[in-house]
């Protein structure tokens, strides 16, 4: 009898579902009135990730003939989780959550709609705000920040997918005409040129007064690769925050959870009264009706809208499948098909869907938190938490003492405009209740197109 145990602690079945199981135990544990419940998937994840991901690496530095080594590349090469779980796990949750929010999509748009616009353009203009401070800030204290780095940690803070796209295409454009220049440059901006071109610091102004076409190539895909790493080390840190913030904000600001909801009701019932719907009465689940609203909105967010010299802006699958999944349920019927079905089965299918992708992100991301923690990320660990933190705030402010939000509808338009799934997530598991989704749902296209414009405009603007 023949047992690999490495195959066996690498496998990414096994590696979810612990971290699936070990996260829901944890989110079980009280501190004070607080505990984590679904979210804390997320953090046994984080240390589940750094730890398989370091054993990995161990058995990979001993070379190609140590025990396991087949298992331990195919792990690492994968991401430790395949992207593929990655977004079974997120449309199956927005679709859930999309369909169970619809109801009321009508009544919410009639009473909060211009201001979720004003939220999802606010919150990501402070989050890029912030970021261009932070990184003429590390070039005026010597530390030569990586402009391309700081971009990623901006779509990363703000967890957009969409966003690191945009952020991808803009380096690679910016890479090209910026180190054009090179001859012409500053000591100081051929430093920094250099620095992407070689982190290690063996070339310098002084030994490379010119850079050859292959040197270019370098400093473009290398420029690329640098707004992954800042993605990949603000994505998880942003998570968090926001995860935070859809727990805590209510206690910091004083605000009591039952008033909100019971002035949310009062709302809602005066915006019924304006907006016709459809009395459809709700179903047993319709794996058809599903399904269908998955491949919808899949091809939905597949769509790429030119916006001319800004490039292209699409919704992914999050936006698409969350918009459809609100429209259709929404609309009811269509045919024989009916997108209302019972609450039980959709909430039970969004829980199992937020778990996997709390847990994803978690083992995906592991090593680079800690990575961050203990050292070579620091700073651009520091401008995520201060991207993140500064953004919620100003949408906070803004949707409760200048548009007069409830809780309920602004924690949901606050995770939209952060484009945080797994806020969404956290927001209807300590508000028990899918009504912020409707607030999501309706602030997150804009805040992808604020993301994808200020993500641009971050690369043409002159860092001090």
């Amino acid at each position: 009898m023949k047992f690999e145990w490495i195959d066996l602690i690498t496998s990414p079945y096994i590696l979810m579902f612990l971290a699936i199981a070990t996260g829901l135990l944890f989110g079980k544990v009280k501190f004070g009135r607080f505990n984590f419940g679904v979210s804390g998937a997320l953090f046994t994840g984080l240390i589940i990730g750094w730890g398989i991901y370091r054993f990995g690496n161990h058995i990979m530095a001993q070379g190609a003939d140590a025990e396991g080594y087949t298992a331990a590349s195919k792990m690492i090469d994968a991401g430790i989780i395949s992207s593929g779980f990655f977004k079974l796990s997120l449309i199956f949750f927005v679709a859930a959550v999309g369909l169970l929010a619809a109801k009321d999509m009508g009544a919410v748009l009639k009473k909060y709609g211009a201001k979720f616009v004003v939220l999802g353009i606010i919150i990501t203009f402070v989050g890029a705000g912030t970021t261009y401070v932070a990184t003429c800030g590390a070039n005026l204290l010597g530390l030569n920040s990586n402009v391309y780095e700081v971009a990623g940690v901006y779509t990363g803070a703000l967890t957009s997918s969409p966003g690191l796209g945009a952020a991808l295409e803009t380096a690679k454009d910016h890479a090209e005409e910026f180190i054009a220049d090179y001859s012409e440059m500053q000591n100081e901006s051929k430093d920094q040129v250099l620095k992407v071109m070689d982190p290690s610091g063996g070339l310098t102004h002084e030994n490379t007064p010119e850079v050859t076409e292959e040197q270019v190539k370098t400093y473009v895909a290398n420029a690329e690769a640098s707004v992954g790493i800042g993605h990949a080390i603000g994505y998880p840190f942003g998570v968090i925050i926001v995860i935070f913030a859809v727990n805590f904000f209510h206690r910091i600001f004083k605000m009591d959870v039952n008033e909100e909801k019971r002035r949310f009701a009062l709302e809602m019932d005066e915006a019924r009264k304006s907006v016709k719907t459809k009395d459809i009465p709700d179903g047993p689940f319709n794996l058809i009706a599903f399904s269908i609203t998955c491949v919808v909105g899949y091809i939905l967010g597949s769509i790429q809208i030119n916006l001319g010299p800004l490039g292209y802006f699409s919704l992914g699958s999050t936006g698409g499948v969350l918009i459809t999944g609100l429209l259709l349920g929404y609309m009811g019927k269509i045919g024989p098909v009916s997108f209302r079905m019972e609450p039980k089965s959709l909430t039970l299918i969004r829980e199992i869907g937020l778990a996997f992708f709390l847990a994803i992100i978690g083992l995906r991301y592991g090593y680079k938190v800690f990575d961050a923690l203990l050292g070579s990320g620091v700073y651009l660990a520091l401008v995520s938490l201060a991207v993140g933190i500064l953004a919620m705030l100003a949408g906070f402010l803004i949707g409760r003492y200048v548009f007069k939000l409830n809780w309920i509808m602004l924690a949901g338009a606050i995770c939209g405009g952060m484009t945080s799934t797994p806020g969404l997530g956290a927001a209807i598991d300590a508000l028990e209740s899918d009504d912020p989704a409707a607030g999501y749902g309706a602030t997150y296209p804009f805040a992808l197109l604020g993301m994808v414009i200020f993500t641009i405009i971050l690369h043409k603007l002159p860092i001090i």
